[in-house]
């Protein structure tokens, strides 16, 4: 008997995709009574779900992020490359490299393999375990940076931009916007990776993740909270705090600041021009246009869903490799709490 299509047990529905037979959600958009969650951005883990199956760290962030109680009425940790058997569906994870704890979600019915990429990115990341190839039958991707005109440099050159412009101007705090959860902490492992053994000062919005990241033995060296600190203590220190932040009344207590963003917007100019963006640095926890490209076609799936992002692009791409795209148009996805611009998915 053939295996049968993707489409006959996984299907779009207001919740986000449903697993049919397995009667559980991938990064649903809701709250529902069992859900499987990629890694814990809010636009991928929200509150309020019944049973939430996730990686040992995801399931951390959940709970530091919204509260004991809120991140699943019950909560089951599932480590990559374990299995279990959900209603005969059969589940295990795979590291997606794009936060900590991030995971694809893989899936198979009846000798039917999907592969639900969440967000995922193919740069190594001193914080989060690197992305791993799953052949499947169905691969779905996200499309956040789905143009050619996005190709991500190697992080490391933009760390030692960074790094130049601070020996440049000692007397000038150098103000980094990044995103509280996984930008964050890579830019400080980053940093400590370059030889910056100096503290690393912190907006207040980030600091309860770097503490979540070091309770699940990720080391960040020594941080200091920027707001108690004096405007002397912060010449020469290097500052990271939300995107929105950086441009806001709150880093005029800084010396001089130097703005910066750390984002795979920056890329494009115009972006960091609007947004006063001194030293754009083009680093990003999402794969780029190659990087979608190579990974559609090392899983070998004959077909591709796309959840969100630049999905016309992409799947126009693929058509000319012979393989076969759709858009889902899922709602919710791409949402994070901190981009930049607002409407944009996060970077």
């Amino acid at each position: 008997m053939a295996a049968p299509h993707p489409q006959d047990w996984l299907r779009v529905t207001p919740a986000g995709l449903f697993c049919e037979p397995g009667g559980f959600f991938i990064d649903p958009t809701r709250a529902v009574d069992r859900a499987v969650i990629s890694h814990g951005h809010s636009d991928h883990a929200r509150p309020g779900h019944a049973h939430v199956l996730a990686t040992r760290e995801t399931l951390a962030i959940m709970t530091a992020r919204m509260g004991e109680g809120r991140a699943g009425a019950t909560q089951q940790a599932l480590r990559c490359g374990d299995a279990l058997d959900v209603n005969g569906v059969r589940v295990w994870l795979r590291p997606a490299g794009h936060v900590l704890g991030s995971a694809q979600v893989c899936m198979e019915w009846r000798g039917s393999r999907a592969v639900v990429s969440g967000d995922y990115k193919r740069q190594a990341d001193p914080t989060a375990t690197g992305f791993e190839v799953e052949p499947c039958d169905l691969f779905v991707t996200e499309a956040t940076f789905a143009l050619p005109v996005f190709r991500h440099p190697p992080p490391e050159a933009e760390m030692a931009r960074l790094l130049r412009s601070v020996a440049l101007f000692p007397e000038r705090t150098h103000v980094v916007g990044c995103y509280s959860l996984g930008k964050c902490q890579r830019l400080i492992a980053m940093l400590r990776q370059a030889g910056w053994d100096r503290p690393i000062h912190l907006h207040g919005a980030h600091q309860a993740l770097c503490r979540t990241y070091e309770e699940l033995g990720v080391p960040l060296g020594p941080l200091r909270p920027a707001t108690v600190a004096k405007k002397d203590e912060l010449k020469g220190a290097i500052v990271l705090a939300p995107p929105g932040a950086v441009a806001d009344r709150w880093a005029r207590r800084l010396a001089e600041p130097v703005v910066a963003v750390a984002s795979g917007w920056m890329r494009v100019r115009q972006r960091a021009k609007q947004g006063g963006v001194e030293l754009p640095l083009v680093i990003s926890d999402h794969a780029d246009w190659d990087e979608l490209l190579a990974t559609c076609t090392e899983v070998q799936a004959p077909e591709v869903w796309v959840t969100h992002g630049r999905e016309d692009a992409l799947i126009h791409a693929l058509a000319q490799r012979g393989i076969k795209g759709r858009a889902l148009h899922l709602v919710g996805l791409g949402e994070e709490e901190e981009d930049i611009p607002a409407e944009e998915p996060a970077a």
